[in-house]
């Protein structure tokens, strides 16, 4: 709260007797009542300034354009039923307005609870569904390649030639044979 802050309502900023009844936003100008019943406005945009009288109060002779005490002079006015009609047009359209930007606030908010909610199914109930693949074919056994192995010697050691090496690898370059990785090998025949 501010140092000054007391000041700024109107009990410190308007005369004796005098209250604020509304605003209008179209000609931003403020409304304020006297004790007597008189209307008046303030300058064009401005909260407190000098006013000119709008219509007199009780003593001012003019009944037709003072307004009761209690009477709020921004309100519609009301229907038996007690709600207000709808704002229309000139031509007697009635005004629909839509809250299309409540949603798109709530929109990025919304796009993250579904972006967690697909992680979350996805390091959940995901990994279970589907089974590793077994990169090599059914007739060859898979082999993890350790540092300093090459193609030759993965090749010779397990009993086949380079070329058939090389055809069952077709995607492995062996100038640059990563340890760790995974090459398919030939079966060895039982008899041998």
């Amino acid at each position: 709260m501010g140092r000054w802050t007391q000041y700024d309502s109107d009990s410190t900023r308007l005369p004796e007797g005098m209250e604020r009844i509304g605003y209008d936003s179209d000609t931003g100008r403020y409304y304020f009542r006297d004790r007597g019943g008189s209307v008046w406005q303030g300058a064009q945009g401005a909260e407190f300034s000098e006013m000119t009288r709008v219509s007199g109060g009780e003593g001012a002779g003019n009944s037709s354009s003072s307004y009761p005490p209690d009477e709020d002079i921004e309100a519609a006015p009301r229907r038996a039923d007690g709600y207000q009609a709808l704002p229309t047009d000139t031509n007697g359209r009635t005004y629909i307005t839509s809250n299309a930007a409540a949603y798109r606030t709530l929109f990025p908010f919304f796009l993250l609870i579904g972006v967690v909610l697909l992680l979350i199914w996805r390091l959940i109930l995901s990994p279970g569904l589907t089974a590793p693949k077994n990169p090599c074919p059914a007739d060859t056994t898979k082999y993890l390649v350790e540092p300093g192995d090459s193609c030759w010697e993965i090749s010779h050691t397990r009993g086949c030639s380079l070329d058939d090496f090389k055809k069952l690898n077709s995607k492995i370059n062996c100038d640059a044979l990563m340890p760790g990785s995974t090459v398919c090998i030939p079966n060895q025949p039982s008899g041998t």
